[in-house]
């Protein structure tokens, strides 16, 4: 189990590249997350879960499956969640007190991890936070817990960048209760700058209080290629060389979704990613990019509030790129009609003669399908297949009116999936996933990322390179070894 001292640690990118190091033995390899709290989704079979399992999954070479993350928190306001339990929207976990959801939830995930560990050789478990927040502890059902039900030898991450290291792990050791200590088996000091050499005598005196060595010293590690699993991206980590061809700006809003699927715009040559929050942010770039959004119509109050909107306004006039997914698509039509109250109503941005009805039911499945004509800045995708996946709320159509009066939009996907302005420079799509599909980036950028197996494999390959002796002695890459 990957354990942290605070979210941020690096318990993700440990996580998955522990399940290709053991894929890379031949062992049957799971990961698994009890409870993870993130607008990054993915659909698999059964439902969604959380973007980081979803990767680990397939790092581990195994289908992912809803029992990877069984409890699935999907922030919709500073107090609020949409609760997604195996798969599935549970609207009554969702209206219970946080505290009070531990022991509706727990069977399912315990049934889930044990399960999990029946079919395989190896079930890399990672947490959540940190297991040192004693405010929740009585309720833990993503942490110790887990540890203790499976009895997991366990790796507590912390980052050394931040400063405090040292008192971060011993802080946190300290706080577990005896019982759980003895299960932290390794402390690891990631994003490490410099040298080595200078960290002591500070592990050994760390071990002396603890009983528990540092197993691995890893580097700070720019441009891994693995999307990060919380918050925006550092821009420091956006270029991946070549001559500069391309701009593109992202919409920070609050309650930007499904950000992960921007990552291989990272790894492009020639294309600079970064976000916006502000108007100045969008000066000079190229593209414009609407996210998804787990709350659309209060991030677009947002844009308004910031001036986004008439920014965002002006670079179609001057005929720059726009992008809309999903939320973004939403946002560039005239207007969200709620009748249900499950966003909220409000006025569109205008740059596309669309429609959006809310609706309780929940879309969630993976698609495969085909751009038909482009036009303008996006003719490139004209006929390109491609396969994604829709997590969304409401159904988007032509205005009536303005369709009547000869103001259409371009139906560029079937099924009401994607959607073109006259002028051809606005694309508004349902589909997530569009960087992710080789094919695309080969008609817009003539270049490919690099493949997930490949990122994957440097992972491994760097993790590998930064255990200590102790380390392994005690993590081999075989875990059935004595």
């Amino acid at each position: 189990m990957v354990l942290g001292t605070s979210s941020g640690a690096g318990k993700s990118w440990i996580t998955t590249a522990l399940c290709r190091r053991y894929s890379d033995q031949g062992l049957k390899v799971a990961p698994f997350k009890a409870q993870n709290m993130s607008n990054n989704a993915r659909v698999v079979a059964g439902g969604e879960i959380g973007s980081a399992q979803y990767f680990q999954a397939l790092a581990a070479r195994a289908e992912p499956d809803v029992r990877m993350n069984p409890l699935l928190l999907k922030p919709e306001g500073d107090t609020r969640s949409q609760v997604v339990l195996l798969g599935q929207v549970d609207a009554a976990l969702g209206a219970m007190p946080w505290r009070g959801r531990s022991a509706r939830v727990w069977p399912q995930i315990a049934a889930a991890l044990d399960a999990l560990c029946a079919e395989n050789d190896v079930v890399v478990i990672e947490g959540a936070g940190s297991p040192a927040e004693i405010n929740l502890h009585a309720s833990d059902v993503v942490n110790m817990r887990v540890a203790r039900h499976t009895g997991a030898d366990c790796l507590l991450v912390t980052d050394i960048d931040r400063g405090g290291a040292f008192a971060h792990l011993y802080g946190t050791w300290a706080l577990l209760p005896a019982e759980e200590r003895a299960l932290i088996r390794g402390f690891v000091l990631n994003k490490f700058r410099g040298d080595a050499a200078l960290l002591a005598p500070a592990p050994a005196m760390l071990e002396e209080r603890t009983g528990v060595p540092t197993v691995a010293v890893v580097p700070m590690h720019w441009n891994h290629g693995l999307p990060e699993e919380d918050g925006v991206f550092d821009d420091r980590a956006s270029a991946a060389g070549g001559a500069l061809h391309t701009r593109v700006a992202v919409i920070a809003y609050p309650r930007i979704s499904n950000l992960d699927e921007f990552q291989p715009l990272k790894n492009v040559p020639g294309v600079r990613l970064h976000w916006a929050r502000s108007p100045a942010d969008l000066h000079g770039v190229d593209w414009v990019v609407l996210p998804g959004s787990k709350a659309t119509a209060a991030d677009l109050a947002w844009m308004r509030a910031q001036g986004l909107d008439r920014a965002v306004a002006d670079h179609a006039a001057a005929g720059g790129r726009v992008l809309g997914v999903c939320g973004g698509l939403q946002m560039l039509g005239e207007a969200l009609v709620d009748l249900h109250g499950v966003d909220g109503n409000a006025a569109g941005l205008g740059l596309l003669p669309l429609v959006t009805s809310f609706a309780p039911d929940k879309t969630v499945r993976r698609t495969e399908t085909r751009f038909g004509t482009c036009t303008g800045g996006w003719a490139a995708l004209s006929d390109v297949g491609l396969q994604g996946y829709e997590i969304r709320h409401g159904h988007t159509a032509e205005h009536p009116a303005m369709a009547a009066q000869g103001d259409r939009a371009l139906a560029v996907l079937p099924d009401g999936l994607g959607w073109q302005n006259a002028r051809g420079n606005v694309l508004g799509l349902y589909l997530h996933g569009l960087f992710e599909e080789p094919r695309v980036l080969r008609a817009l950028f003539g270049a490919a990322a690099p493949t997930l197996d490949a990122v994957f494999d440097g992972l491994a390959a760097t993790l590998d390179r930064c255990w200590t002796d102790v380390g392994r002695a005690l993590f081999p890459s075989d875990p059935r070894l004595p």
